[in-house]
């Protein structure tokens, strides 16, 4: 028998809802010793459905040890406030699991709730990960009951009747990623997989705080918007404070990726132009002439064109976070405003900063807001 443990839970799906898993550990508070590992695949639920049912069967796990005094640590911000009694449990698949999780924990002296950062809680989300692999094995459970997730919007005028625009838009926060030090040296970036530096981790969270305090980013049914990101690890982690201060959880996509500046990666723009100068003035003012051995701007164009029409149809009507680079985000900008490949010479775009277009299901689109940084002052 051990008084005090600690149990760590978390809980994935691929796809929101989708094939979906959790896993739960238990260690001894003192020594830090596993004392029990519980993972099960749920069929097609929801993260946060998964999130609680890890919660359940690691507070589960802890009774059947004898424990007195359980601490709960957990990345889903969302289940720590609401286990703590800060915020509401309003997603009527959640209510008869937090029932469940307080039924159990009634039955101990103590129970606390505390965030980690996902990094801390690898344990939980390695089996968590295990479980959802588990479906391609011919795994199956009953699936929870689950509701399409409904963003709450901000209380303003909707530009759709001034356009003419039907139906509700796909709303689309675009995100860059924040400073490198090839960012700092002003160097091409674009396939390089360079991190972020300390100024730019703190830009990053300074996004994330401002996303976080936006309305409509959590729906009327507790979960947190999607947050899609290219999959560098300047992106990747950018988006990671966004999911941190949400509760939500980052997914990937390949179209989102920076463009591939070929020979002339982790060049200056004078090395670049003193290299190939003909080369370079074209790249300059032709949107179809691509670097030596990459990615021309219209090639980008169409990659994420692409990309955009996949969030659009999975994400229809919802309010996405998209963390990415500056030509993906000034292409998605640009088909917002129906504009031409100029605009990609003519705007600007800051590091960490944030830009809104929305997407509309008759083909209208239309841009809120552009390379605002204010939360970085």
């Amino acid at each position: 028998m051990t008084d005090r443990v600690i149990v760590e839970a978390d809980g994935g799906s691929r796809g929101n809802p989708g094939p979906a898993g959790y896993g739960a550990v238990v260690k001894d508070a003192a020594t830090g010793e596993v004392l029990a590992e519980r993972h099960e695949y749920l069929g097609i639920a929801t993260n946060n459905v998964a999130e609680y049912s890890g919660l359940v069967a690691g507070l589960a796990a802890a009774a059947e040890l004898g424990a007195s005094t359980v601490d709960v640590r957990m990345d889903s911000k969302l289940v720590v406030e609401q286990m703590s009694g800060r915020w509401k449990i309003k997603h009527a698949a959640l209510q008869p699991l937090a029932a469940q999780a307080r039924e159990i924990a009634a039955g101990f002296d103590r129970v606390g709730y505390t965030w980690i950062p996902r990094a801390e809680n690898s344990h939980a989300d390695r089996l968590a990960n295990v479980a959802m692999d588990s479906a391609g094995s011919g795994a199956t459970a009953p699936a929870p009951a689950k509701a399409k997730a409904k963003v709450v919007e901000p209380d303003r005028v909707s530009p759709a009747g001034w356009t003419g625009a039907l139906g509700t838009p796909t709303k689309l926060l675009l995100l860059r990623h924040g400073q490198t030090e090839m960012s700092v040296d002003r160097r091409y970036s674009g396939r390089g997989d360079v991190p972020l530096t300390e100024h730019g981790r703190g830009q990053a969270a300074a996004a994330a705080k401002r996303l976080a305090a936006m309305p409509g980013l959590i729906g009327e049914d507790g979960e947190p918007a999607p947050i899609v990101a290219s999959p560098l690890i300047r992106t990747k982690q950018t988006a990671q404070a966004v999911a941190d201060a949400l509760g939500g959880r980052v997914e990937t996509h390949p179209g989102l990726i920076e463009t591939d500046f070929g020979e002339w990666e982790g060049l200056t723009f004078g090395e670049a132009a003193k290299r190939d100068p003909e080369l370079h003035r074209c790249w300059l003012s032709d949107s179809s002439c691509p670097p030596p051995g990459g990615e021309s701007f219209d090639a980008v164009h169409e990659r994420v064109g692409k990309a955009r029409r996949d969030l659009v149809e999975r994400y229809d009507g919802r309010t996405v976070v998209v963390v990415s680079h500056v030509t993906p985000i000034k292409t998605l900008l640009r088909m917002g405003l129906d504009a031409g490949p100029s605009l990609l010479f003519r705007l600007h775009l800051d590091l960490a900063s944030l830009s809104i277009v929305e997407f509309y299901p008759d083909g209208n689109a239309s841009v809120r807001l552009v390379n605002d940084i204010s939360h970085l002052s």
